[in-house]
């Protein structure tokens, strides 16, 4: 008998992270968007392609492998890419066809950091992904089009999943906390989930060390986590002073104070849509069209700041926050939207009314209209507000950057 047999396996210890993964998708949290849609269908019918799930630590990927594995009542094998060789993977696809032909069972062949399969790695599987002896799910952090070979990505769908969001952490941390009957502080609760940053995995971790030491407090998160908690607290004041700062900054003109209040945010683990929100905004409330490049920008910012994530997404919103610090400024299309939005009383003018519908001419809409492309220019005077607004101006241009430009032609032609 060997010295171990009488330990039970039940016995060994399994991190929080592990006892408290989902087992089912109702229980998975997160990544909403994606399970409502066509894979959640088709997890739910049994009947799932073959995959690459691409996103950061601690999203969920491994535990989504899983679910389906234990939906579709399939045989799931897991292996890391960077120990596996060519030799692992031919054993891998006999069990299949073994399952396959003795007990009916599909196989789900799950590789971690599938970015790291070389070719020949890569080109091996592609035969059984094709003829279905093998379910491929990949997970990786890396984008997939730039790490996978184009044969193998055709022979899958790639999902993205998303960063878990706060409340999403949360929503883990109680679980956990319910089931394992931790004594924990609410507002610790909201600090590990914050701290995490998207991350389930790192925060039922930390939840777990956190509990060594008795009920989790405030405090004793200070005491664990030490100099990683920073002054900037994403849920307190001074959450709301340094974004109120760093929007002043870039509408102040001064750059090297909104790279500041940047750093700052970025240090403090700030959510990278909320800091790209306020940049889009800054750039057309402040900006507008002294330089309307400014909102181009801001917006390609964004976009390029989740798509790489940090710590490169740092330089992407650095690129957008000095340049539109740097921007002249111009409130004018911001100050136009809300004196109309105050003043929205009169009818449309009949000649600008919708003539698209039979008998519109009958009610006499359309009938004067001046078609400004027939125009010297591309431009004639006509009536465009309603009669009782017909002295309005809500539009008034300064003379900050390209904005000059816009005064000038709109002068000149409205001169008259």
């Amino acid at each position: 008998m060997d010295l171990f047999d009488n330990i039970n396996d039940d016995k060994i210890y399994q991190p929080l992270a592990e006892r408290m993964r989902p087992q089912t998708l109702s229980d998975f949290a997160g990544q909403e968007k994606i399970l409502r849609g066509a894979l959640g269908k088709m997890i739910a019918q049994g009947q799932t392609p073959s995959l690459i799930f691409f996103g950061e630590p601690g999203t969920g990927k491994t535990t989504l492998a899983k679910i389906i594995a234990n939906t579709t009542a399939s045989n799931f094998v897991k292996v890391n890419a960077a120990l596996s060789g060519i030799s692992e993977l031919r054993g891998i696809v006999k069990e299949a066809d073994d399952q396959r032909k003795f007990y009916r069972k599909g196989t789900i062949l799950f590789i971690d950091e599938i970015h790291r399969f070389n070719k020949g790695q890569q080109d091996f599987l592609l035969p059984y992904v094709e003829d279905g002896r093998i379910t491929l799910i990949g997970a990786t952090t890396e984008n997939p089009f730039f790490e996978v070979n184009a044969a193998l990505l055709s022979r899958v769908k790639i999902v993205r999943l998303s960063k878990l969001t706060t409340d999403d952490i949360k929503k883990i941390l109680r679980r956990a906390v319910d089931a394992e009957g931790f004594n924990v502080e609410e507002r610790a609760l909201e600090i590990i989930a914050d701290f995490a940053d998207g991350d389930a995995r790192m925060a039922l971790n930390l939840l777990e060390q956190a509990t060594f030491a008795g009920k989790v407090t405030v405090e004793s998160l200070r005491d664990l986590l030490g100099e990683r908690i920073r002054r900037y607290d994403k849920k307190g004041d001074n959450h709301y002073d340094t974004a109120s700062a760093f929007i002043k900054s870039m509408r102040g003109s001064d750059p090297d104070a909104a790279i500041f209040y940047l750093a700052k945010m970025i240090d403090g683990g700030e959510d990278l849509t909320f800091i790209a929100r306020r940049i889009v905004i800054c750039a057309a409330e402040d900006v507008g069209n002294a330089d309307p490049q400014a909102l181009i920008l801001a917006n390609a910012a964004a976009q390029a700041a989740q798509f790489v994530g940090l710590p490169e997404a740092r330089i992407i919103l650095a690129q957008a926050v000095t340049y539109i610090a740097a921007a002249p400024k111009s409130n004018a299309a911001y100050l136009a939207i809300d004196k109309a939005l105050a003043d929205t009383q009169g009818d449309v003018p009949k000649h600008l009314r919708d003539t698209h519908y039979k008998g519109a001419k009958a009610f006499g809409h359309g009938i004067g209209y001046k078609y400004p492309h027939d125009f010297p220019n591309h431009f004639v005077h006509q009536q465009y507000l309603p009669d009782k607004k017909i002295s309005a101006r809500y539009y008034e241009p300064t003379t900050q950057g390209a904005e000059v430009k816009i005064k000038q032609r709109l002068e000149s032609l409205w001169k008259n």
